[in-house]
């Protein structure tokens, strides 16, 4: 998948899009907007749901775009200096992880949800819209984020592999098992009938 001559520009993507997932938009803009850090109040998560429930709706938007944001650029300048799907899909994956446990911030990050998304909608938009639709009717009819999420990166490689993106498949089948490993108490508590909807602290 990766010749010699690549070798040293994936290297290079992987840690310049690790770096970029991990600057935390929760945690800025709650800093910014004299809120509590995310880590400490709510599910102790920095990621837009959590923002939600203890800021309201405007700095979950700001961090819901800032964290799409950081898995968006990073796939979209690779693509346009690299055309490689391979080095593309490790873009992705780096900025997830790095979203995941960013070296910021003591290797305390979020989910990943908003990331992952990002990086589908540069990688391919079709798809990427599709995610979003998949997610809107989850979370529309269960109000449940974390159902939603995880039904939705579920059916993602299925959705690439219909569009014949076979490397961006492989990535995103690795992003959807850290999804669900990132969402192990969600999980449970969805089992539980414990999860709290959409929005409600």
């Amino acid at each position: 998948m990766f010749s010699a001559d690549l070798a040293i520009p994936a290297l290079l993507v992987a840690v310049l899009s690790y770096l970029a997932g991990s600057v935390s938009a929760a945690i800025l803009v709650c800093r910014s907007m004299g809120l509590a850090d995310p880590r400490t109040t709510g599910s102790g998560n920095p990621g837009a749901t959590n923002v939600l429930r203890a800021g309201g709706k405007l700095p979950a938007a700001l961090t819901l775009l800032g964290d799409a944001l950081k898995g968006l650029l990073p796939v979209v300048i690779t693509a346009a200096l690299i055309d490689h799907p391979p080095t593309i899909a490790l873009a992705a994956l780096a900025a997830f992880m790095g979203h995941l446990y960013p070296v910021f911030f003591q290797f305390e990050g979020g989910k990943g949800v908003a990331t992952a998304l990002g990086a589908l909608l540069g990688i391919d938009i079709t798809v990427g819209a599709l995610a979003l639709l998949t997610w809107l009717a989850v979370s529309l009819t269960f109000k449940r984020s974390s159902l939603a999420a995880l039904v939705t990166f579920t059916l993602v490689p299925v959705y690439l592999l219909f569009e014949g993106q076979h490397a961006f498949a492989l990535g995103f089948v690795i992003i959807g098992a850290f999804l669900f490993y990132t969402h192990r108490g969600n999980i449970q508590r969805l089992l539980a009938g414990t999860e709290p909807l959409i929005g409600k602290k």
